[in-house]
């Protein structure tokens, strides 16, 4: 199989929650035990940084990535969603991992998978730890796909772990509150290793100590210990708490003297984030006359930070692209909307993709007026037709409605 036909088949032949959403979750780390021993346990070659949250855990990945890189260091980084290209989920400084490595790793694994019933998850995180054991990176910043404690990232013995916030988001798995998430989140400290908190509440600080007590393990949190952060290309208003958890995060790892990070290496690091890492889709901006920002916040956290930074800029008239998938709680999300807007209805077109025409019903009774387009492509296109040269767009509900018009 080319580069192409082999993503196809991971994406179609395996379950994958980017598309399919509940069935593809495992409840637990057998597969993920199974296929690392099957490898060769290439993530006990590597010395990682562990990053879960509800929000934030991207951007944070990023910009630790991004500082270690200026540091000289060769920095392997593991997230997800991709947005354009799978191969954005697994690159060493900045680099996408190449099309042939993917190919390789499938062929020569394909009947171990097929035998095992590995998903889609399992085995991209099993191809990342392959590829940055066998690449020698010097450090690997590991971003936890959902929850913590089944993640099948869950496997390593990072460094230091990392909890940028607990929201409610993912609940049919994570459970319905926010302690019951902040326990799967917590799931990652790991026996007398360090953890960062970066945003608390009183009953998700209370889980989170009493699982670094029983664990043994040093805890920080970052929004108590750091009052000052410096600059970034991230400029969304919400990078103000993941530059904190960043800085406490670099601060422990240096006193761990494993790895040395000056205050220049941080600065410059958090200033090009972009341009070390390729991450998009932050408050990224697309056009100047009209604005265009596009942002991939899809929970009520991270939306009313992004809606609440839309409400401080200055324009004539709002334009709000918006799509969400199936398992979004739209009377959580909807309320947030401002109803002084023209809104442009879509479906992000995978098969989790909520039917357009739902999302108009439901969004009129939240007194959220607008068209409905075939697609997102389509809707963008309505809305710069629409937009004068001081209005403002903004595009987003989903991560794969942003990646449809990056």
């Amino acid at each position: 199989m080319n580069y192409q036909e082999t993503t196809n088949w991971m994406f179609n032949q395996l379950p994958m929650y980017q598309l399919q959403g509940a069935s593809a979750y495992k409840k637990d780390l057998t597969n993920a035990h199974l296929l690392t021993a099957h490898l060769d346990n290439p993530q006990e070659k590597i010395k990682c940084i562990h990053v879960a949250g509800t929000n934030g855990k991207g951007s944070t990945s990023h910009m630790l990535a991004s500082i270690l890189h200026e540091a000289g260091y060769k920095v392997g980084l593991y997230t997800s969603p991709h947005l354009k290209d799978f191969r954005e989920r697994i690159k060493i400084s900045g680099k996408d991992i190449s099309e042939e490595f993917v190919t390789n790793f499938i062929h020569e694994h394909k009947h171990f998978f097929e035998s095992n019933d590995m998903s889609f998850f399992e085995m991209t995180v099993g191809l990342a730890f392959d590829y940055f054991a066998k690449e020698k990176v010097d450090i690997a910043v590991i971003e936890v796909g959902m929850g913590g404690r089944l993640d099948a990232t869950n496997i390593i013995t990072p460094l230091v772990s990392v909890i940028t916030n607990i929201g409610l988001d993912h609940t049919q798995f994570l459970g319905n509150t926010l302690g019951a998430i902040a326990f799967e989140k917590a799931g990652i400290i790991k026996p007398n290793l360090p953890v960062i908190i970066g945003e608390y509440t009183p009953e998700t600080r209370s889980v989170f100590l009493a699982k670094a007590k029983e664990c043994n393990s040093e805890i920080y949190f970052a929004a108590d210990l750091i009052s000052e952060t410096y600059p970034s290309d991230l400029i969304g208003d919400y990078q103000r708490h993941n530059k904190k958890t960043v800085l406490e995060t670099i601060t422990v790892l240096n006193n761990q003297n494993e790895f040395k990070i000056t205050s220049e290496n941080v600065k410059s690091g958090l200033l090009n984030v972009m341009k070390n890492t390729g991450l998009q889709g932050r408050w990224q901006q697309l056009r100047e006359f009209p604005k265009v920002i596009c942002d991939t916040a899809h929970n009520k956290n991270g939306l009313e930070i992004v809606l609440n930074q839309i409400q401080k800029q200055t324009f004539e008239a709002l334009h709000i692209v918006l799509g969400v998938v199936n398992d979004k709680d739209l009377n959580e999300i909807l309320p947030l909307f401002p109803k002084k807007a023209i809104y442009y209805f879509c479906k992000p077109n995978i098969p989790r993709g909520l039917d357009v025409l739902i999302l108009k019903q439901k969004s009129a009774s939240f007194d959220l007026k607008g068209q409905v387009y075939n697609s997102v492509s389509e809707a963008y296109h309505a809305a710069l037709k629409n937009a004068g040269a001081t209005d403002f767009i903004y595009i987003g509900g989903s991560t794969f409605v942003v990646a449809e018009i990056l």
